[in-house]
């Protein structure tokens, strides 16, 4: 588990690096608008789209990853749980009933 922060925190850095590029040239092309410069508008226009392009492909192919991880973390954690309820049929029962019995007089006191 240790493994996936530094790949999580680089994730984030990127991330506000794109957010920042992006910002950036999207500022830029709101100063170039105030000019009513055609051409100016134009060219900063093209490189904001294509910039808002690049980052919406870089964010997406994260979301897939991050979630690609996140689904083989739980896939892994509900195999585990899986092997210790079968390992220990009594004590999983014990832990449900004492989980019932709590959620039961939390109701109730309502």
């Amino acid at each position: 588990m240790a493994s996936r922060k530094p790949s999580t925190d680089d994730t984030t850095q990127k991330l506000k690096e794109d957010l920042h590029h992006l910002t950036q040239t999207i500022e830029d092309l709101v100063s170039a608008t105030a000019d009513d410069s055609r051409s100016n508008i134009k060219e900063l226009r093209e490189r904001a789209e294509k910039r808002l392009k690049e980052t919406r492909d870089r964010l997406e192919s994260r979301g897939e990853r991050l979630y690609d991880e996140a689904r083989d973390s739980v896939t892994h954690q509900v195999d585990a749980c899986d092997r210790y309820v079968h390992d220990n049929p009594w004590t999983s029962v014990g832990l449900g009933a004492a989980a019932g019995i709590v959620i039961g007089m939390l109701i109730g006191r309502r």
